[in-house]
């Protein structure tokens, strides 16, 4: 087996029984990623010779018995992560060349426990988007390609794009990400990979470069659901520099990758059966609860009866949110600054704004500046987030009767470059399963399933009770084991 085929799981058992060396490890990824990644576009910064050293110092520590949950195990960072020393763009061109004289507690929280940073990964323009086509960096390109169409570029979806296209071409062990609508579990289907959005609170956002501050969380994309499980126990922990970061203790989730879900109470959301949704997809769901159901599980029909406005009320708070952060970036304190002689201080914000930041995210600006004005906060803002509220009361009494809630992951398999992309409305659809989960603050966990017709991956996600990851991993490779997914992408180190 080559290296770069080995999942986060297995590589540290190889690194522990000195079968391989984490220089040996990140070298191999290393040489994918100059290979493969002039093509897929998954990588935006890549510090080869950063990594070389880290890996050798892991090698070092390793042999004196100091060796970390996570020692010497190559990963690629979103570049979202504030990274010291390393650029840090979040794929915009306002940000520039800004290199971050500090780290974010998530990606030092991985470097403590041992990891190899490859480099920066590529996602959607300050993390808006589905497609992973908004970066000012370039798109990147899905590693699948359809039966019947293999010349045809897919997207990766978004926004954590790079970070999906990365793990599923091996030019990653696995990835740190965000998810904000579903930029995790979107995807993570989209590429055949596992991705989670933990609970809101469990990971630290600090040094995380902002989006829509009540809805951002980090998590991680592996090839399966115990790599995840690996990964999110490094990444997790309370952090006093995050004032919503959650003060609990972190359980091991891998463990409850292992748990049976005999007696397990399974439920399905009446309101996501959407009118045309995909017979492929709507069949993939049933063959999951009759995988669960075969384990010992019980299906419970449910309703979450304000699902249906969970989309315009996602679409309402995540751009208000939007403008308020990005108003930040004027020309003064980051990035780029474009100025004329003899200009003044209105001129210098109004160029810079104008020439840094890419069309989606001053789309996504201006409906935000507009719902918070103060003719509209009140019908718009102050509305969407009493409707917030509701969604989360549905899934409050959902628990009551169920212990975790299983869907579809997306409504779609990955699309083509070249489709949705003049249709805001029909691309902002992608989230249609994902987004109620961020508006709740619940951890939602997209797990590989099956191939549609053209032989793409689809995805099955499962949500769970706040602060309950470990249901979730339990469901989730549950569904792993069943499906026995074992395609592999055409393009791939």
């Amino acid at each position: 087996m080559r290296a770069t085929d080995l999942t986060l799981a297995e590589g540290l058992k190889a690194l522990e029984k000195r079968e391989i060396s984490a220089v040996e490890l990140t070298d191999a990824f290393l040489s994918g990623i100059e290979r493969l990644n002039p093509r897929l576009n998954a990588y935006i910064t890549v510090t080869a010779e950063q990594a070389r050293a880290s890996a050798a110092a892991s090698d070092a520590r390793r042999a004196k018995g100091e060796a970390g949950p996570l020692e010497g195990i190559p990963l690629g960072i979103k570049d979202l992560f504030c990274t010291e020393g390393v650029r840090t763009t979040a794929a915009s061109k306002i940000l520039g060349e800004f290199t971050p004289p500090y780290e974010s507690t998530v990606s030092a929280n991985l470097k403590r426990d041992g990891a190899v940073f490859l480099g920066k990964l590529n996602l959607d323009e300050f993390a808006m988007g589905s497609s992973n086509t908004t970066s000012a960096f370039g798109p990147v390109e899905n590693p699948w390609s359809r039966a019947n169409d293999p010349t045809k570029r897919l997207v990766p979806g978004g926004s954590s794009g790079g970070s999906a296209a990365a793990v599923a071409a091996r030019l990653a062990m696995g990835a740190t990400a965000t998810d904000t609508g579903g930029s995790i579990r979107q995807p993570a289907a989209f590429c055949g990979i596992a991705g989670i959005k933990p609970t809101y609170g469990r990971c630290s956002r600090w040094g995380i470069v902002a989006f829509a501050s009540s809805l951002d969380q980090a998590g991680p994309v592996a090839r399966s659901v115990e790599d995840c499980a690996i990964l999110l126990r490094s990444m997790s922990g309370h952090d006093p520099k995050d004032s919503t970061s959650a003060n609990l203790p972190v359980p091991d989730f891998a463990a409850a990758c292992g748990r049976s879900v005999k007696g397990l109470r399974i439920g399905v959301p009446a309101e996501y059966t959407l009118p045309g949704l995909a017979p492929e997809i709507e069949a993939l769901w049933q063959q999951g609860l009759d995988w669960l159901k075969q384990q010992g599980a019980e299906i419970v029909p449910i309703s979450l009866p304000h699902t249906k406005y969970a989309l315009p009320t996602y679409y309402v708070v995540a751009p208000a949110e939007a403008s308020s952060n990005l108003a930040r970036y004027d020309g003064v304190r980051y990035g780029l600054r474009v100025t004329e002689r003899d200009s003044d201080l209105r001129d210098l914000y109004e160029r810079t704004r104008a020439a840094g930041f890419g069309a989606e995210v001053k789309r996504r600006i201006m409906i935000g500046t507009y719902v918070l004005s103060a003719g509209y906060y009140d019908a718009y803002y102050l509305k969407a987030q009493k409707v917030r509220a509701l969604i989360a009361r549905d899934f409050t009494e959902a628990w009551a009767k169920v212990d975790a809630i299983v869907t579809p992951a997306t409504p779609s398999s990955a699309f083509a470059m070249d489709e949705k992309q003049d249709d805001p409305v029909t691309m902002y659809l992608n989230d249609v399963f994902t987004v109620t989960a961020n508006l709740a603050g619940l951890p939602g966990l997209a797990v590989p399933a099956g191939l549609d017709g053209q032989g793409l991956p689809l995805g099955l996600q499962v949500i769970g009770r706040p602060f309950d990851e470990e249901t979730v991993f339990a469901v989730g490779a549950a569904l792993e084991r069943a499906a026995d997914f074992t395609a592999k992408p055409q393009v791939m180190a």
